[in-house]
C-alpha cells in the first residue's frame, strides 16, 4: 500500500503545473467584453456564434470596401458587351517593320515587273538601231575576277565574324540590364538597403497574423446568441453607424440574401460600464454629433433598450439617462422618430448606437429585409 501511494503522489507531482512568479497569465482565445471599443452588436441563432462570426466579418468587410471605393469602380458589364462586336472582324493588318509572306509576294512581284521593263527597254533600243553589245560593260580577265571573288569571300568572313560577335554582346546586355532593373526594384521596395527580401516578407507575414492590428476582430461575450465585431478604425474610415446604414439600405433595395446565421447587425460607436453616471458622461460626443444644440429643426428620437446577463439594472434609469443627456430642443417620438439610439447592455457593459429609418427597415434584421414575404 505505501509502495502505490508513492507512486500516485509522484505522478500528481508531474501533472501539477505551477503559474509563473508575480506575472498575469492570459488566456489564448478573443479578447473579453469591455469598455472603449467601437464595432458590430449582432444577434444570431443560438449556438452559431461561431459560424456567424466569420460570415459577419465578411459582409462587413465588403460593405466597407463599396463605401470606400464605391460601386462606380465596378467594371460595367453592359458596357463592355456592348462595345465587342458580335461578329469577328476579319481584316488583314499590314505592318511596315513585319517579314511576312505577304510582302516577299510583292518583292517577287516587283521583280517581275522590274525585268519585263528592262526587256522593253532593251526591245526599243533594238528598234531604235542600237545593239546590246555597244551598251555592255567589257568583259574582265580571269585574273581580275579571282581577285574580285578572294575579296568577297573575306568581306563576307570578316562580316559573319562581325555579326557572331554582335550577337553575343546583344545576348550580354540584356542579362546586365534584367540584373540591373531587379537590383532598382529591390531598392525601391526596401526601405533599409541592409533588409532583405526574405526579412521584408517575415515582417509583412508578422502583420497580417497579429490580431491586434486587424481592422475587424471578434469578442467574446460569454452570452448565447450574441457576437460582438470590434472595429479598429483609422484615418479617413467610415464609422459603425455608416456601415451599418449602407448595409440595410442595400439588402432592402436588392432583396439578396447575403447572410445565413446573422440577424440584427447594429452599430456600436461608444461603449461604457453600465451605470448611469459613466453613460452620461461618454454619451457627450455622440450627442454633440447627432443632435446639435444649433439644429434648424428639432429631431425626433427614441431610445431602444435591450440588456442580456445582467439583471441588477433597472431598464428606466438607462433610458432617462440616454434621453436626459439630449438637449430640450428636440423631441421624443416612439412611433415615428427620425433617429433611434440603441442601448445595449452585455453583462456589465453598456453598447450604443444611432441609426436611421429603425422601424421601416426591420429593425436592421437582414433576415427580414432580405426574405420575399417583406415589401
Amino acid at each position: 500500500m505505501a509502495a502505490e501511494n508513492e507512486a500516485k503522489t509522484a505522478t500528481n507531482k508531474r501533472k501539477r503545473g505551477y503559474l509563473p512568479h508575480n506575472k498575469s497569465v492570459r488566456k489564448k482565445g478573443p479578447c473579453p467584453l469591455k469598455p472603449g471599443i467601437q464595432g458590430f452588436f449582432i444577434t444570431c441563432d443560438g449556438g452559431r456564434e461561431h459560424q456567424a462570426t466569420h460570415e459577419a466579418i465578411d459582409v462587413i468587410d465588403n460593405f466597407f470596401e463599396e463605401l470606400i471605393h464605391g460601386k462606380d469602380s465596378r467594371v460595367n458589364t453592359k458596357t463592355t458587351a456592348s462595345s465587342i462586336p458580335e461578329k469577328a472582324l476579319n481584316k488583314k493588318i499590314k505592318f511596315s517593320y513585319s517579314d511576312s509572306s505577304d510582302n516577299d509576294e510583292d518583292d517577287e512581284n516587283d521583280a517581275e515587273n522590274g525585268k519585263e521593263n528592262q526587256s522593253e527597254k532593251v526591245a526599243e533600243d533594238v528598234d531604235n538601231g542600237s545593239t546590246v553589245e555597244e551598251k555592255s560593260v567589257p568583259a574582265k580577265t580571269d585574273e581580275q575576277l579571282n581577285e574580285v571573288e578572294s575579296d568577297k569571300a573575306a568581306g563576307d568572313d570578316e562580316e559573319n565574324s562581325e555579326q557572331v560577335v554582335g550577337k553575343s554582346k546583344e545576348n550580354e546586355e540584356p542579362l546586365e540590364k534584367k540584373q540591373c532593373c531587379d537590383t532598382q526594384k529591390l531598392e525601391s521596395k526596401n526601405p533599409s538597403p541592409e533588409m532583405s527580401v526574405d526579412k521584408l516578407i517575415e515582417a509583412e507575414l508578422k502583420e497580417l497574423g497579429d490580431k491586434s492590428k486587424r481592422r475587424f476582430s471578434k469578442i467574446d461575450t460569454g452570452c448565447n446568441g450574441v457576437v460582438i465585431i470590434q472595429m479598429r478604425r483609422r484615418d479617413g474610415d467610415p464609422n459603425p453607424g455608416d456601415i451599418v446604414q449602407h448595409m440595410m439600405e442595400s439588402a432592402s433595395a436588392t432583396k439578396k440574401h447575403m447572410s445565413r446565421f446573422l440577424l440584427r447587425v447594429l452599430p456600436v460607436e461608444i461603449s461604457c460600464y453600465a451605470s448611469e453616471e459613466d453613460i452620461k458622461r461618454a454619451i457627450k460626443p455622440l450627442v454633440e454629433q447627432y443632435f446639435p444644440v444649433d439644429a434648424e429643426a428639432p429631431i425626433k428620437f427614441a431610445v431602444q433598450y435591450d440588456a442580456r446577463a445582467n439583471t441588477g439594472i433597472e431598464r428606466m434609469k438607462i433610458i432617462d439617462a440616454v434621453a436626459k443627456s439630449i438637449p430640450g430642443t428636440h423631441k421624443v417620438d416612439l412611433k415615428n422618430p427620425e433617429k433611434t439610439i440603441i442601448v445595449q447592455v452585455v453583462k456589465t457593459v453598456c453598447l450604443i448606437g444611432v441609426v436611421e429609418k429603425y422601424k421601416e427597415l426591420a429593425k436592421y434584421n437582414l433576415r427580414q429585409l432580405t426574405s420575399s414575404e417583406t415589401q
